[in-house]
Order: C-alpha cells, then sequence, then structure tokens
C-alpha cells in the first residue's frame, strides 16, 4: 500500500513537470515571436500570456533559455543597424 503511494506520487510529479514544461516552452515560443515582429521584451513579459502560464521562476528560468537570449541579441543588433532602440513600453 505504502510502495503504491509513493509510486503514485512519483508519476503525479513527473506528470507535473512535464506540463510546466509544455507551458514554458509555448511561453519561449511566443516570446521569441513577438520580439521578432518588432516588440519590446518589456512589453512582451507583462502580456497576461505570458503572466497567466508561467510563475515568476518559471519566467527566470525561460528567460535563460538559449533561443531567447538569441532572439534578443539579434533584435538589439537590428536595433543599432536601424537606429531604432524602442525606448517605449
Amino acid at each position: 500500500m505504502e510502495q503504491e503511494r509513493g509510486l503514485t506520487a512519483a508519476i503525479r510529479k513527473i506528470l507535473e513537470d512535464s506540463s510546466i514544461d509544455v507551458a514554458e516552452e509555448r511561453v519561449i515560443s511566443y516570446i521569441i515571436r513577438e520580439l521578432h515582429n518588432g516588440r519590446s521584451i518589456n512589453e512582451i513579459l507583462s502580456d497576461p500570456y505570458v503572466r497567466n502560464r508561467v510563475s515568476e521562476q518559471q519566467l527566470d528560468k525561460v528567460l535563460e533559455n538559449e533561443e531567447i537570449l538569441k532572439a534578443v541579441e539579434d533584435e538589439m543588433k537590428k536595433a543599432f543597424k536601424e537606429w531604432d532602440f524602442k525606448f517605449e513600453g
């Protein structure tokens, strides 16, 4: 009986972790898409879409994602090239 509860808890933990990863991946995709659409990172991060899908801790993890860092870098290079720094928002 105790072993079954442990197994159930382990399965529940795996399912919860995988659903968190799916939410994080969707937020990552959203942030990258919106960056490439010309929105500022501050504006994107305050979107209800982002705020309603990940916690502050998850958002910290999301922002460390290589793809997001690359997208931000690309947008910064583009801004310097075009002299368009989008300081509003």
